[in-house]
């Protein structure tokens, strides 16, 4: 069964980007890679911020639609409330087992 991930970026001119993915780590590489989203790829390097797992893609999808919603005040007060850092980015898994550390995934 996949999981799906939402996540956020904060991107080289400092503004944000949202998108789902089923590879958080392979999804970032090819951002940084200049081959990801047209945002991205002149805002290379991005450092992911934020990330959350869903079972569905229609749920990553959904969160990502919300948070893409919001204004960039309410933006940045939801990660400042997680603590979410670009030296440590808050992942947010459904139970189980998950191979990587966090800190791993954020370059």
């Amino acid at each position: 069964m996949s999981q799906f991930f939402m996540y956020v970026l904060l991107c080289k001119d400092q503004t944000f980007y949202t998108g789902y993915t089923v590879d958080l780590e392979k999804r970032i590489a090819t951002h940084n890679a200049g081959k990801g989203a047209k945002y991205t790829r002149v805002r290379t390097p991005v450092t992911l911020l934020y990330a959350k797992e869903f079972a569905t893609k229609q749920e990553a999808m959904k969160a990502e639609a919300a948070f893409k919603k919001f204004s960039r005040p309410k933006k940045e007060t939801f990660l400042q409330t997680i603590g979410a850092t670009v030296t440590r980015p808050v992942i947010i898994y459904l139970e189980g087992e998950h191979p990587h550390e966090t800190t791993k995934l954020s370059n």
